[in-house]
């Protein structure tokens, strides 16, 4: 049965929203008190745009998850059927205060207070998720404390055990405000037909990307058809030649496989810079893919492993290289009733050579002032195949074709690099903006190649060259 109402679980309780709410209202407005929410204001407004982390709430998964969102991204009707814990939610049976947030005032991990409710949602999912501590908590920013005091509440963490939620299973729903309808399909089929019935709606995913334009731009799309009730986008397995993406998988489980899979884990060690745990609970690759992102953090990985996406429509199911699939800034191969599928990405054989590089102003929660990956396979001392991928310089991420050429049938060394980077010079065309010049993105583009040459002599380099002597 298609549910019409919004209802989800708000710190444990049952919340049934009002018919006509706005679906695309976000969680943040909401919680503070917008459209008749509940006025639980210690979850704060800083950026709108998922940058700074005072929104972090946490969505609690039916398998005991817990995975730490930007509230000011996510949309209402998103939430659907789904729960969500807020800092108000942690209070204890008596009124006292969790044991974390106990912890960060006893340790002084606090001062003028408006970054701490967001940063003790990120150590509550911490505490039960685990992970290298730097990495939980690059999505929350502060700038009284310092990061001594929060970093040693960190360590001492405990799980308090806490149970799952009784979630329902995931159903088809469709929610209607005043000039808005927002879909939530649960089959592949249904996804499709209401594409072919309303080409102009917003596909939604994650929404790292598409909720900007309604927290930053206060836009209201007249139609949403939200993806992640859809089983089949939700496929990630690893075979003996590939990893397979649906298109409604999160980065954080992309992330967790690619980590245990041999030959990606320079892929991880890029995912693990894109964004923030926040930004990653939600955004997902295919959500990249469909907004044909000029920069892509991701996007240069697909590229040089040759990743495929599957296409479908009502018309039927084709495949498409990703590197025919982008055609201009933010264009694609893609026709109006048409949803991307999947993305199957490549083993790198056991002797490739694979290097993700990520040039950046901050080494977290940043956009790629240029982003890079290369694959090269070697026959005896020649270049037999190079796949060079840059993103950031030009308007949508590109194979240097010219580039590649003049590395094929040479050894891999300074002499071909050199040349390789001449070429580079002649097939990209990066623009200026705050991020960098055009001059410095090719010097730096030029750069990672040469840095390619490094990484083949000493393979045991890590992803940031800091320990490079």
């Amino acid at each position: 049965m298609t549910a019409t109402d919004i209802g989800f679980f708000l710190n444990g309780q049952p919340q049934m929203l009002p018919p006509a709410i706005s679906p695309t209202t976000t969680l943040l407005d909401w919680l503070r008190g917008a459209a008749g929410g509940p006025g639980l204001t210690g979850t704060k407004e800083g950026c709108a745009e998922g940058d700074c982390g005072a929104c972090t709430v946490v969505l609690e998964e039916a398998d005991g998850t817990r995975t730490p969102v930007n509230a000011c991204l996510t949309l209402l009707g998103q939430v659907h059927g789904r729960a969500i814990r807020t800092v108000e939610g942690l209070r204890q049976p008596d009124g006292a205060p969790h044991p974390i947030q106990r912890a960060m005032a006893e340790s002084d991990g606090t001062q003028c207070g408006f970054c701490t409710p967001g940063i003790v949602m990120t150590a509550w999912a911490h505490a039960r998720e685990g992970g290298e501590v730097h990495e939980a908590l690059a999505g929350n920013l502060c700038r009284c404390t310092g990061y001594r005091p929060i970093l040693e509440v960190f360590a001492g963490l405990a799980d308090d055990a806490g149970p799952p939620p009784d979630l329902p299973a995931p159903g088809a729903a469709r929610f209607e405000a005043p000039g808005q309808v927002f879909h939530l399909p649960a089959t592949l089929d249904d996804l499709l037909a209401l594409r072919a019935s309303h080409p102009e709606a917003w596909l939604l995913a994650g929404g790292t990307d598409l909720g900007l334009r309604v927290s930053d731009h206060r836009e209201g799309p007249g139609a949403v058809i939200c993806l992640l009730n859809v089983p089949d986008l939700h496929t990630l397995r690893a075979t003996a030649e590939a990893i397979e993406v649906g298109a409604a998988v999160s980065y954080a489980r992309l992330l967790a496989l690619a980590r245990q899979e041999v030959g990606f884990a320079p892929l991880a060690s890029l995912l693990a810079r894109l964004g923030s745990r926040q930004i990653r609970g939600l955004g997902t690759l295919g959500g990249n893919l469909g907004t044909a992102s000029p920069i892509g953090d991701a996007l240069p990985p697909l590229l040089a492993l040759g990743a495929e996406l599957e296409l479908a429509s009502v018309r039927g199911r084709r495949k498409l290289a990703v590197q025919d699939y982008l055609l201009g800034y933010r264009q694609a191969d893609l026709a109006a009733d048409e949803v991307v599928v999947s993305v199957t990405l490549p083993r790198p054989g056991p002797a490739d050579i694979f290097v993700c590089e990520k040039v950046s102003k901050r080494h977290d929660q940043d956009i790629a002032t240029v982003g890079a990956a290369f694959l090269i396979r070697m026959e005896g001392d020649r270049v037999a195949e190079a796949r060079l991928a840059f993103g950031g310089v030009g308007p949508m991420a590109l194979r240097a074709r010219r580039a590649e050429a003049a590395l094929l049938g040479h050894r891999l060394d300074a002499g071909s690099i050199a040349d390789a980077a001449e070429e580079l010079a002649g097939e990209i065309q990066p623009l200026s903006d705050w991020r960098g010049t055009a001059e410095y993105r090719l010097l730096v583009a030029q750069g990672l190649l040469r840095r390619l040459l490094v990484r083949t002599r000493h393979p045991g380099l890590p992803a940031s060259l800091t320990e490079l002597a």
